[in-house]
């Protein structure tokens, strides 16, 4: 069995870093992670300049259970 949750990473530089974040910091307390999709990508705006990438991601892992 399979489940899936959602995770968000986030960082300065630019989306493909905040999904890189979010896996890497997932990857520390889920075994055996699947497939990682991006279902939305934003931006945090601040003073009219953007200040961070956001990826909104599923993420599929297998359930032990």
């Amino acid at each position: 069995m399979y489940s899936v949750i959602e995770i968000v990473g986030r960082d300065s530089m630019g989306w493909e870093y905040s999904v890189r974040n979010a896996i890497e910091a997932a990857s520390e307390s889920i075994r055996d992670m699947r497939i990682a999709e991006v279902k939305e990508l934003d931006v945090k705006i601040e003073d009219g300049k953007i200040s961070a990438y956001r990826a909104k991601i599923n993420l599929s892992f297998r359930d032990e259970r």
